[in-house]
């Protein structure tokens, strides 16, 4: 197995919830650090919404390990950002045998 080529920087960002004001609260995201990444696309798919079309795409994402716990490992429900696009993190496994490399399996949603 080769190793991946990490040529995009991404912005792994974690939510936090903070008070609206009104006694709720609302989703904010706070950035957790930077990742080199290998961003590859899968297929993808359309789904209809509320008055617009949905278009979701797979992407596996691959960066390398962090240790167990660590603020730079990936996490289910965080995502990363790459300027204005955004990759929501559905799972997490080891790339490979030695645990250099996590890939992270990602949706990008965008609205059409």
């Amino acid at each position: 197995m080769k190793a991946p080529r990490l040529t995009r920087k991404l912005v792994l960002e974690g939510a936090a919830r903070a008070p609206d004001g009104s006694g709720g609260y609302v989703l904010v995201w706070a950035a957790l650090g930077s990742l080199w990444a290998e961003v590859v696309a899968g297929s993808g798919r359309e789904r209809a919404g509320e008055m617009v079309t949905l278009a979701l795409v797979p992407y596996r994402i691959r960066v390398r390990a962090a240790p167990v716990g660590s603020v730079q490992r990936p996490r289910p429900e965080q995502r990363f950002r790459d300027g204005g696009r955004l990759f929501r993190i559905l799972a997490v496994a080891e790339d490979d045998a030695g645990g250099h490399y996590l890939t992270c399996f990602t949706h990008e949603e965008v609205v059409a």
